[in-house]
């Protein structure tokens, strides 16, 4: 296995801290799922962890209540417009920054940097916190994917390390410390199947958006419901593992596991399979990537196994959930057609939630915008420049397909 440079295909093994030493964190995406968990974290031990920052894009409501309860040294807004309103609610003496600009500038000025963006928007976090040299816990999978050429540079910034907070990819670093890199034969990533398991696509013709983010294990937001119920979210996590650990996509498969109790695995040359289990909890996997290479006191996720009687192994429908083999082709594809996929795709969910296309044709937008897929001359060395012109072709692209389906 060969990884991106500056990435480990096994978990790092940093100098770890002492047990009882300050750990700051900067919270980017701070009033969303992810972030309002990983609140809920540092609150379980607050000697250990202080929140030095917190950014949004417009939530100013929620903003404000968080930074009243933390008191963080800066406060991000993304929407530069709502600076004002954002600076006249906040405690005295806290600092406000805003733009897009804002939200990178915070992902520099902690110890531990959670970017919880949603979509493409968390690039620009990512590639902050890596040159700042900071510990990235990692819950933005599209700025990893779309930006893997850029990203790849700045992960060999001395002090810079990625850990995870997909329960996913949280559950492969776990799996990863109990052997060799040599030694790995492919990993297994679950899936849970999402609302439509079992239902094939004629009977998915005309499911609404109520049903589509209805998710049977997980409470997340919008666009990543969606993606689960489409399977392009673990498409899309195939591409992350690809690039976090430098596994060949050959050696990466998707199993569907209705239960979300096993979060995934690692089989080894000698057959032995090794897989992290809990109960579906993402404020285990946010505590792992704050505590590494320590364990988090506080038992999220723990397994009553009085109770626990069943765990379900199945193949996915690949051809019912198009986008997961969209994500596998893409992937193979490299270069910046990964870039393509997470636009297009952010595209039709956008569409999808709007009541402007059908489920179904979220994977016909995808696909029809990769198939348009050329790269831009040698890929080279790939400029953020290079990354966001890719972004911005494949939206356009997308919308002229999104208008050609449109039922309104």
């Amino acid at each position: 296995m060969t990884p991106l440079s500056g990435g480990p295909a096994t978990a790092p093994s940093p100098a770890p801290r002492g047990p009882r030493d300050e750990v700051t964190v900067s919270v980017v995406g701070s009033t969303g799922s992810i972030g309002t968990q990983t609140l809920d974290v540092v609150a379980e031990d607050p000697e250990r962890y202080r929140v030095v920052a917190l950014g949004a894009q417009r939530s100013v409501d929620v903003l404000v209540a968080q930074a009243r309860a933390v008191r963080p040294e800066v406060v991000a807004i993304g929407d530069a417009t709502l600076a004002g309103e954002l600076a006249e609610q906040l405690p005295s003496g806290t600092e406000v920054l805003a733009g897009p600009d804002g939200l990178a500038a915070i992902a520099a000025i902690a110890d531990v940097v959670v970017n919880g963006v949603v979509g493409f928007a968390g690039l620009s976090v990512t590639l902050a916190a890596l040159e700042a040299g900071r510990r990235l816990a990692l819950a933005n999978k599209e700025s990893i994917i779309a930006g893997a050429p850029v990203v790849a540079r700045v992960r060999g910034t001395p002090g810079a390390e990625i850990l995870p907070v997909d329960s996913e990819h949280c559950a492969v670093h776990q799996c990863l410390r109990s052997g060799r890199a040599a030694d790995v034969a492919r990993l297994l990533l679950t899936a849970s199947g999402g609302p439509f398991r079992g239902r094939k696509a004629d009977e998915l013709s005309d499911v609404g958006v109520d049903e589509a983010l209805a998710h049977p294990t997980w409470n997340m937001g919008p666009k990543i419901t969606v993606d689960s119920s489409t399977l392009m979210n673990k498409g899309l996590e195939v591409i992350e593992a690809h690039e976090l650990f430098g596994v060949a996509y050959d050696a990466i498969d998707v199993v569907v596991h209705p239960q979300s109790i096993v979060h995934s695995m690692v089989e080894f040359v000698d057959g032995a399979v090794v897989a992290q289990l809990s109960l579906p909890d993402m404020r285990l996997p946010i505590g792992y990537a704050l505590a590494y290479p320590a364990r988090l006191g506080s038992p999220f996720g723990a397994i009553d196994w009085a109770e626990l009687s069943v765990l379900e192994f199945e193949p996915p429908d690949r051809t019912t959930f198009r986008c997961l083999d969209l994500a596998y082709g893409a992937g193979r594809t490299g270069d910046l057609a990964p870039a393509w996929l997470s636009a297009a795709n952010e595209v039709a969910v956008e569409a999808f939630l709007a009541g402007r296309i059908t489920w179904a044709a979220i994977a016909d937008v995808v696909g029809d915008t990769l198939d348009r897929y050329e790269a831009p001359g040698p890929a080279g060395d790939r400029t953020v420049a290079d990354v966001l012109d890719a972004d911005a072709t494949a939206r356009r692209l997308a919308d002229a397909v999104v208008a050609d389906r449109s039922m309104v």
